[in-house]
C-alpha cells in the first residue's frame, strides 16, 4: 500500500472513529487497509426500511485516484438488496464506483450515496442481465465495464 493510500485511508477511519458514520451506516470492521465492512440500514419509508444489508470495500495501492472496488457481502449471513443495480452477487453498478469517482469521495460519501440509491428505489427486481452477468463475473467488481444509463 502507497503512502498517499495509507495516509487517506488512516485519516477517513480516525474521522469515522472519532466522529462516527452517518446515521444507519455502522463501520463493523476495518483491521487493515485492504478491506472494510460496513453495516448499511435504510431508514425511512421505502422498499427497504428496516432491512439491513453488508458492504464490503477493497482498497488497492491507487486509492484515493482510483475508486474502492465496492459490492454487498453475499453469504450464508447476508444477502444482496434486490436493486434494479445490485447484482445477485453483490456487484453494484454505480457511476462512482467507476467513471464518476473522485478522489474528493470518501467511504462514507459511498455509504451514504448507496443509502440513498435503496432509499428512493421504486421497485425490487434485479439488473435484467443478472443471471448472465453472475455466471462471467470477475471477483473484483472493478474489473467489470458497467455501462451507465442514469436509470
Amino acid at each position: 500500500m502507497t503512502s498517499i493510500s495509507s495516509r487517506r485511508l488512516r485519516k477517513e477511519l480516525t474521522e469515522i472513529q472519532t466522529e462516527g458514520c452517518p446515521t444507519g451506516i455502522t463501520l463493523l470492521s476495518a483491521d487493515n487497509f485492504e478491506t472494510w465492512y460496513f453495516s448499511i440500514e435504510i431508514l425511512g419509508e421505502s422498499l427497504y426500511q428496516g432491512e439491513v444489508f453488508k458492504l464490503m470495500f477493497r482498497f488497492d495501492s491507487s486509492y484515493p485516484i482510483s475508486a474502492p472496488a465496492v459490492q454487498f457481502v453475499v453469504n450464508q449471513e447476508s444477502t444482496a438488496p434486490v436493486h434494479p443495480h445490485v447484482y445477485s452477487n453483490g456487484h453494484i453498478c454505480a457511476s462512482i464506483l467507476g467513471t464518476e469517482w473522485s478522489p474528493v469521495l470518501s467511504v462514507s460519501a459511498v455509504c451514504v450515496t448507496l443509502q440513498s440509491m435503496l432509499a428512493s428505489c421504486k421497485s425490487k427486481e434485479r439488473p435484467v442481465d443478472n443471471d448472465r452477468y453472475v455466471r462471467y463475473a470477475p471477483d473484483n467488481p472493478k474489473k467489470t465495464r458497467f455501462h451507465y444509463d442514469g436509470k
